[in-house]
């Protein structure tokens, strides 16, 4: 069983300024919980209870959340109140939450390499909190452990996007292998529609193999001067295996004014209230 994931969470969140002028992005609530809940909860259920935190300058709000406040605690014991409480109890009980800082931005295979020493020799998962990811079976990352089990790789989630949007993800091309399993045989980080392999697009859900940190290392600066993960998966495909999965669930770009806004009327119109 995969036990640790890992969450990049020290970016400055600059489509959602000003609120995130002081406020950490992941921090910001679809209705009535924050992003990082939806994720570290996905985690847990998951069976990756050891949260590992890549946060960065001005991300303290995310260590409180995670932890007792012994002043609200004591203002609304024994109120019809403390049931608000009752999901964020749920993850301090179920998870153990560790720390690093991330001290400069230089891309999402940056901020996994500093999560290193949280991680260790094992395969881990990654969350990227900006995608929000709900159904009502089965998490996606519980669905990619799984998988997991079953091809002992690497695996990066896809899902088919719009052709004139693959400028602004990821994108994979490879041998299907089966519904929705792809054995992945290029990778390219924001290509122009022109060069794209493919519409299929990685989202922020990977299952990464501990090999990853030494190819990320050895990794040099690629799309906007950042060390980018996408290049360090494809040297990974390319000596190894990596697979791509078309998950189960409905995914908003919460990282995006209109995809927060539509995430948050589903929420509300679908789960709010019915916990």
């Amino acid at each position: 069983m995969i036990k640790k994931c890992l969450f990049p969470v020290a970016g400055y969140g600059t489509r959602f300024l000003p609120a995130t002028k002081s406020m950490p992005k992941e921090m910001l609530p679809v209705v009535n919980k924050p992003l990082v809940q939806y994720g570290v909860e996905e985690a847990i259920e998951a069976g990756m209870r050891n949260c590992a935190l890549v946060t960065g300058r001005g991300k303290r709000a995310i260590a409180d959340h995670f932890d007792i406040s012994y002043e609200l605690e004591h203002q609304i014991s024994g109120t019809g109140k403390e049931t608000y409480l009752n999901s964020i109890r749920d993850v301090l009980d179920q998870g153990v939450f560790t720390m690093v800082r991330q001290r400069e931005m230089k891309g999402l295979g940056h901020a996994i390499l500093t999560g290193e020493p949280l991680i260790g020799n094992e395969p881990f998962g990654v969350l990227l909190s900006d995608d929000l990811c709900l159904n009502d079976g089965a998490g996606v990352l519980a669905q990619m452990a799984e998988l997991y089990n079953q091809f002992r790789c690497s695996i990066v989630a896809i899902q088919e996007v719009p052709v004139d949007e693959v400028h602004k993800y990821g994108v994979i091309a490879g041998e299907s292998l089966k519904d929705g399993i792809y054995r992945v045989d290029e990778m390219v980080e924001k290509p122009d529609a022109a060069d794209a392999p493919s519409n299929l697009a990685i989202i922020g859900r990977y299952i990464l193999t501990p090999d990853i940190f030494d190819i990320i290392r050895d990794t040099p600066p690629g799309a906007n001067g950042e060390v980018q993960l996408t290049d360090a998966l494809q040297t990974q495909a390319r000596k190894g295996c990596v697979m791509a999965y078309k998950f189960q669930g409905r995914r908003f770009d919460c990282g995006s004014v209109p995809g927060f806004v539509e995430a948050t009327n589903f929420v509300y119109e679908n789960y709010y209230g019915k916990d």
